[in-house]
């Protein structure tokens, strides 16, 4: 008898410890992946991977802050940008738990002054799904130089968009609109007559003793927060100001990658909503990107030999910041990336990290094209530029990555370099020829150059392959009528 329960200790240590080697070793192939990131300029910031429920892996790359060079930690506190909406998304849905709102009836029914005309058409279920056919505000023109620096009480701000003719009739498609998460975030404090911050610190961040969360004020001296830079090429440079009434209840909050591993675990859990009322957060209402939209997360299948197996997941981007959480409930798997230099590519990250998760192969990391390519198309000019491409372009260490390449072509844009910002876009088209987004933007290039025509042509080429793209059809529409 005892000789069996030795047996049994021995084997489920054995279990244990082979479960920690696979960790460790796992953990390993994440930290040289994500140091490879970082030596290549692609990722500054904090990670964090769970397996099974339990964290296997957590560090920072690279610096909070540039100028006191303080490194990033686990507890470094990132702007999470649009993961910010997950909590408004919970707090509405638990409202609806309480009997306190009901998501299918117009919004006019909790903001009586808002313009009937739409009002009346557009249901809560709309503003949480992306389906209600509001502007998206940070899509206006001039925004982040006309209004992202001015501070707005959210009356104030939602009067700013409330009067624009819809996109489409509402539940009809899904088009990605901070505006209607703008308007959670006021319908919340109507119904409750507290603040949307002081919502989230009730209902989410106390109960679950994330401490290190919050609502992101810029006055505030909050401790170990990171500072927000952008990539222009190779160089780095502070990310310009945005007062943090403008994002709101879309995009206000900050966090660290240890208190969003709190997070994904209470969504296990019943603490914060009955089970019916949490897998409502994750029901495929609308077919969105790659796969479908729910109430602040988006989901899609892949592939695990053949188990089918569902992520649940969402990005963000704000001045400085870009930011993913990715969850797979199956396995209890949560990816976590926070970073502090503008845009990158985390979704690539991501999934490299994931097929390490389940020993699968991927891609190893690569310099980014166009990092190098904008120096010499700013300093050298187009001709310079295209040369440094062929050149380049063969070059096993480098990639035409699509995100980095149209953020320099816009780079090139706003410092009126417009026949550079053209050749960058072009390569774009020519690496990615069924992405809506490159001839979206090789069109605003050329219309900014004054060639109409060329500007027609690529536009319907990006509508034609995106027929999500609303602004596109806009400029098409005003294009036809002059």
């Amino acid at each position: 008898m005892k000789k069996s329960i030795k047996l049994i200790a021995l084997f489920v240590a054995f279990q244990f410890s082979s479960f920690s080697i696979f960790a460790q070793d796992k953990a390993q192939q994440i930290e040289q992946l994500l140091n490879k990131y970082n030596e290549y300029g692609q990722f500054n910031g904090s990670a964090l991977v769970a397996e099974n429920g339990k964290v296997i892996f957590k560090k920072g790359f690279g610096s909070a802050n540039m100028e006191w060079n303080i490194p990033n930690q686990p507890d470094t506190k990132f702007r999470l940008g649009s993961i910010s909406k997950q909590f408004t998304a919970l707090l509405i849905v638990k409202l609806a738990e309480e009997g306190k709102i009901k998501l299918d009836v117009p919004i006019t029914t909790y903001l009586p002054d808002y313009p009937k005309e739409n009002g009346s058409k557009i249901t809560i279920h709309n503003l949480l799904t992306h389906t209600s056919g509001i502007p998206n505000y940070t899509n206006a023109p001039n925004f982040f130089k006309n209004k992202a620096k001015n501070p707005y009480t959210p009356e104030a701000f939602v009067k700013t968009f409330w009067d624009l003719p819809l996109e489409f009739t509402p539940g009809e498609k899904f088009n990605y609109s901070n505006s209607g998460y703008f308007l959670l975030g006021y319908i919340i404090e109507k119904i409750t007559g507290k603040t949307y911050e002081q919502n989230l610190q009730e209902t989410i961040f106390t109960p679950l003793k994330m401490v290190n969360s919050g609502y992101d004020h810029s006055d505030l001296i909050i401790k170990n927060r990171a500072a927000g830079y952008e990539k222009e090429g190779n160089k780095i440079v502070n990310a310009a100001y945005i007062d943090m009434s403008i994002p709101y209840a879309a995009g206000s909050l900050y966090s660290t990658v240890e208190d969003l591993y709190l997070w994904d675990q209470a969504l296990y859990t019943n603490k914060l909503l009955s089970a019916k009322s949490m897998e409502s957060l994750y029901k495929p209402y609308i077919k969105a990107w790659n796969g479908f939209y729910g109430y602040g997360w988006s989901t899609y299948e892949i592939l695990n030999g053949n188990d089918k197996l569902t992520v649940i997941e969402h990005g963000g981007g704000i001045n400085g910041f870009n930011t993913i959480i990715s969850r797979i409930p199956a396995n209890k798997i949560l990816i976590v990336l926070l970073n502090n230099t503008g845009g990158t590519l985390l979704g690539e990250m991501n999934t490299a990290i994931r097929s390490i998760l389940y020993n699968q192969p991927f891609n190893q990391p690569k310099k980014s094209l166009a990092l190098d390519l904008l120096d010499v198309y700013t300093e050298k000019g187009a001709i310079a530029g295209t040369d440094a491409f062929k050149k380049l372009k063969n070059d096993p260490t480098y990639a035409i990555k699509e995100g980095d390449m149209n953020r320099v072509g816009y780079q090139l844009l706003q410092t009126g370099k417009k026949k550079e910002a053209i050749e960058v876009f072009k390569i774009n088209v020519e690496a990615f020829p069924k992405s809506g987004n490159v001839y979206d933007s090789l069109g605003e290039a050329y219309l900014a150059d004054g060639d109409k025509k060329m500007a027609i042509a690529n536009y319907k080429k990006s509508v034609e392959l995106d027929p999500t793209n609303e602004s596109g059809k806009k400029v098409l529409e005003e294009l036809s009528k002059k």
